[in-house]
């Protein structure tokens, strides 16, 4: 009789214990805590409590039509208890949004995406590192040693010309070209941060060094160059529309896209060509965490990355191939120079770079 009360008490602490991991895993467990799940139950977990959620709020710089509609359609096909929301602007917009929302206490967005968040959002304390069996093919200079950010997607940037006003065998194809006097009052460059001038600047300073670079834009300043408020892609619409001639670090892609439905533009990638990455990141005090874990699982994965290959963006994922079309601007591809910028590095960048924009452009 004493045996069985002594298998009694110890069955029921077990069932004790398994009831309280069980409950803990559903629903007491802490945003971070979620973030950090591993091993076989993970998925479970995210599931179950994801459909107690319903819901995931995705922020990014992504265009929605081509992209941001498709994957989130994709997403909830896979998951169809969750309910996938997206709002799309340029990355300093989503910072702002997000630390409005974080300095007020009340946390919309779950995941963000875009390629200058990183740094500004890891320094406010407002975003919390994760782990995602995702990443394990990803090469490690595609996230984060920290856990911070994971690559969603690359972007190359390379010049766009306008085809009506200039002959291919005439346009710039290199940097030193850019300093011919032609192309004095006829080159445009988008004000900015990440994607913007400061990536052009930054990345001449990596290739010369700062002497040699501060030479070259007191050059490139006699030039006239015009300070282009919009977004990258409308500054391209700009050139195809023959408002200017020439533009520098735009979006690669865009000009071959637009050429492909018959406009009159086209890239010219010059050597180094810059790359940097839309990163991903999750909230902190994310409303719907095991539901944001998910989605940053399925943007990752094999088939998310083939979402961004179907609308002419650029995987991550080293299994999905890039689009054929797209091959003259990625620079494996295309047999030309890379400069892979980390986050990191164009924030490290960053002071120097602005320091020559309003030396010399009046940034």
């Amino acid at each position: 009789m004493k045996t069985i009360r002594n298998m009694t008490v110890l069955l029921s602490g077990v069932l004790a214990v398994t009831a309280l991991v069980g409950a803990s895993s559903a629903q007491a467990l802490t945003q971070q805590e979620i973030a950090d799940l591993k091993g076989p139950e993970r998925q479970k977990i995210l599931e179950d409590g994801a459909k107690k959620e319903g819901k995931v709020t995705f922020y990014s710089a992504m265009v929605a039509d081509q992209l941001l509609r498709p994957l989130t359609t994709a997403f909830m096909k896979k998951y169809p208890y969750i309910k996938a929301e997206y709002w799309q602007a340029n990355g300093s917009a989503i910072v702002q949004k997000v630390l409005a929302e974080t300095g007020a206490k009340s946390v919309v967005g779950d995941v963000v995406e875009s390629t200058d968040l990183s740094e500004p959002l890891i320094k406010a304390g407002v975003v919390v590192p994760f782990s995602s069996p995702e990443l394990d093919v990803y090469p490690d200079v595609y996230k984060s040693a920290d856990r911070y950010w994971s690559a969603a997607r690359l972007n190359y940037f390379s010049s766009a010309y306008n085809t009506n006003l200039v002959k291919a065998a005439d346009a710039p194809k290199t940097y030193a070209d850019l300093l011919d006097p032609k192309w004095k009052g006829k080159l445009s460059w988008r004000e900015g941060s990440g994607s913007g001038n400061q990536l052009f600047v930054t990345n001449i300073i990596m290739m010369m060094g700062e002497e040699k670079a501060e030479e070259y834009f007191k050059k490139l300043a006699q030039q006239d160059v015009v300070n282009y408020s919009g977004s990258a892609r409308a500054l391209v619409n700009s050139v195809m529309a023959g408002e200017y001639p020439v533009a520098l670090n735009i979006f690669a892609h865009h000009p071959i896209i637009s050429a492909q439905k018959g406009a009159p533009v086209a890239s010219i990638p010059m050597e180094p060509v810059p790359s940097i990455t839309g990163t991903a990141m999750l909230v902190k005090g994310a409303p719907n965490p095991h539901a944001a874990m998910l989605f940053i699982d399925f943007l990752q994965s094999k088939e998310g990355q083939s979402s961004l290959e179907k609308a002419d963006y650029f995987p991550v994922h080293p299994q999905v191939e890039i689009n054929a079309k797209l091959d003259p601007i990625v620079p494996r591809k295309a047999g030309l120079k890379e400069n892979f910028i980390t986050p990191k590095e164009l924030d490290d960048y960053s002071a120097k770079s602005d320091a020559i924009l309003k030396k010399y452009f009046k940034n």
